[in-house]
């Protein structure tokens, strides 16, 4: 091992490597990895390394580095100032470093946002699930899970030497070419017109300049733009926007839009989420979203899935340094990639999940367990089919996202593979699953949401329909007394857990099992730049428990204590050995009362490992669910009735406020 000294961190460099950490989407751990992954790759390859090698992320401004040994290094990426003990070196070829020498990547000044620093040998740190990269807001992987700091030392691997069949260099054509305008290959779906978006938003879409903004990073590349007229009115039971809907998995290079935000999702962007989403970046594009610097205009070019640039090709056949806008046309289709009735009876929709992945949906769009049902069923068939090339499996509320490798499954391949399995799957109506009972402390309205909301009005929105308080906004557009009734409701219901990585790391979407427990809300739009650890809220049907820190939209009720602890997975009998998550699907969640005071002893409890969760076995039957709900079919209709004249309600002061009608 050679070391590497850290002089100089620069603004936010990272441990990164190539795929990232693949496997884990089910869950909620997205696979961070280098944002230009073709810089990243050619850098190595350059050097002779793998071009999955882990090596440097460097966002605006470079680290300085002391190589006691010496070695060789490449510079990629965004056009910056390289020297070598004062002496300026190129980009994009193999540099050899004197010992003791020190290399000094310097701050951007021209277009682009990150460069790379590889090291021959590649840098060798500590696996975490799988992958050395980084995910700094899960503090997990790279160097000590965080960006490099002063004084940090690194170790690089063995030098496996110069290449000999080719230069050590990138040619002219193999480089990215970056600017400050980009065009960038979408495929159309999983959310199209006009079950979602009107036909002219989609020719706006991709006949308008959308601009980046300053507030963008590796979750996602923010946009300003147009918008959109909407092709509903809103979205039932998954909120009051028409944006929302019920939760499913996005992909990396997704375009989300939270309310009327578009936003590019990044690799450390979340799995699963509750918003619409008209196109998806292809996968040979996506190194684009890495080089995006706020002010920069973005048009997005339709292209057809099956002639899409490969994510896997890194020669000059992708030909990085002009548009990879091989087509001007689209699939056409709006996204669907086939309907059928399924031989019970349900309809089920095939939708287009960027050139790699697929989006199974069963039944009409409400919330459903009996399609939950459907969609586990699929979901086990296909793990213990394990078929090659298929790379993710992640369940949402009435869908399957199966993402696959486009080199490996075309799409006309995967897309027959999901209709054709349809006879061969087990009937879910009798469905019995293992099913646990998980009691949560709950700080009710804790301190750390009351300052959430206060960031928001401040920093993002001060005119909400749910500011200042999100629990009288719930009260109200549940048609409910008071406030007593929102506390009694969520902490008498029991919620099953539908999915997991409902904005990252094992959170829970879940829903109250007695439809009379089914607060309905909608999502913050736009989204809340900041959430605290493991608040609870309620974003339209749905519970979720926020799996760490970052962006979210569902309404505050409280906060709990961890789901998710990676640092001490073993040492306490709440978290399976060697998995960080705390819950399965069809866990049933309950909360019992805690203080703020009292919760802050449990966290910390929790953080050091020594904490416990009641969880008792048991199962979750389908039939006998079905049995309970006709049993009390009158009570939950005349709930629902008044749900439905409050939430008609709150969406006519909306109209009249003009709140459809705010400039995104």
């Amino acid at each position: 091992m050679t070391a590497i000294e850290v002089v100089r961190p620069g603004m936010l460099t990272t441990v990164q490597d190539w795929p990232g950490r693949i496997g884990y989407w089910h869950v909620g751990v997205p696979p961070s990895g280098p944002m230009d992954d073709l810089s990243f790759r050619i850098g190595n390859r350059v050097l002779g390394n793998p071009e999955g090698a882990a090596g440097l992320e460097c966002t605006r401004g470079g680290p300085a580095l002391r190589f006691p040994d010496g070695g060789r290094v490449c510079v990629t990426g965004a056009p910056v100032t390289v020297t070598h003990d004062g002496v300026a070196v190129p980009q994009w070829q193999s540099i050899t470093i004197a010992a003791g020498g020190v290399l000094d990547v310097g701050t951007l000044t021209g277009p682009g946002m990150r460069s790379y620093v590889l090291v021959a040998g590649g840098l060798a740190e500590p696996d975490f699930l799988g992958s050395t990269a980084t995910f700094t807001m899960g503090a997990f992987g790279g160097h000590c899970g965080r960006p490099l700091r002063a004084g940090d030392v690194l170790s690089a691997g063995t030098d496996p030497g110069p290449l000999n069949d080719r230069p050590a260099r990138a040619a002219i054509d193999e480089q990215p070419s970056i600017g400050h305008r980009w065009e960038i290959a979408v495929t159309e779906g999983p959310h199209g017109a006009p079950e979602f978006f009107t036909r002219a938003d989609i020719d706006t879409l991709v006949g308008t300049d959308y601009t980046v903004h300053f507030n963008s990073d590796r979750t996602g590349v923010r946009l300003v733009g147009p918008k959109p007229e909407w092709a509903r009115s809103d979205g039932g039971e998954a909120g009051l926007h028409p944006s929302n809907i019920h939760d499913n998995a996005y992909c990396v290079g997704t375009l989300d839009f939270t309310g009327d935000t578009p936003i590019l999702l990044g690799p450390d962007g979340p799995s699963l989420g509750g918003f619409v989403c008209p196109v998806t970046v292809v996968g040979g594009d996506r190194w684009k979203l890495g080089q995006m610097a706020p002010g920069d205009a973005v048009r997005f070019v339709p292209v057809r899935a099956d002639r899409a640039p490969s994510l896997q090709t890194i020669d000059i056949d992708r030909r990085a340094s002009l548009p990879l806008v091989i087509s001007t046309s689209s699939d056409n289709d709006d996204g669907v990639l086939s309907r059928f009735v399924a031989s019970d009876g349900t309809d089920v929709t095939l939708r287009r999940d960027g050139d790699g992945g697929v989006l199974v949906e069963y039944g009409p769009m409400v919330l459903d367990l009996a399609m939950r049902a459907r969609v586990h069923v699929l979901y086990e068939h296909l793990r213990e089919k394990a078929i090659p090339g298929i790379t993710e499996l992640t369940p949402g509320v009435r869908s399957l996202q199966v993402q696959f490798d486009p080199a490996v499954l075309s799409m006309a391949e995967a897309t027959d593979l999901l209709a054709g399995l349809d006879s061969d799957l087990p009937a879910s109506d009798q469905l019995v699953v293992p099913s646990r009972t998980v009691r949560l402390p709950l700080s009710w309205d804790d301190p750390a949401t009351h300052e959430a909301i206060q960031r928001y009005m401040h920093g993002v929105r001060a005119d909400a329909p749910w500011c200042p308080w999100n629990i009288e906004f719930i009260r109200r557009i549940n048609g409910l007394d008071d406030v007593a009734q929102v506390h009694d409701i969520v902490f008498d219901a029991q919620y099953l857990v539908l999915g997991l990585g409902d904005v990252y790391l094992g959170a829970p979407v879940a829903t109250p099992l007695d439809p009379r427990h089914r607060l309905v809300t909608t999502k913050y739009n736009p989204a809340r730049t900041w959430t605290p650890e493991n608040a609870v809220g309620i974003g339209g049907a749905y519970l979720c428990i926020y799996g760490m820190e970052g962006p979210g939209g569902y309404q505050f009720v409280g906060r709990t204590t961890q789901v998710w602890n990676h640092c001490h997975p073993n040492s306490s009998n709440s978290f399976e050995p060697g998995t960080p998550w705390l819950l399965r699907y069809f866990d049933r969640i309950s909360f019992y009362p805690v203080s703020a005071d009292e919760l802050m002893h449990l966290r910390a409890e929790m953080a050091a490992g020594r904490g416990e969760v009641a969880i008792e076995d048991g199962e979750f039957s389908l039939a006998g669910y079905q049995d309970f709900l006709s049993a009390n079919d009158q009570s939950i209709a005349a709930f629902r009735a008044q749900q439905a004249v409050a939430f008609a309600a709150e969406r006519q002061a909306w109209d009249l406020a003009g709140e459809f009608r705010r400039a995104s």
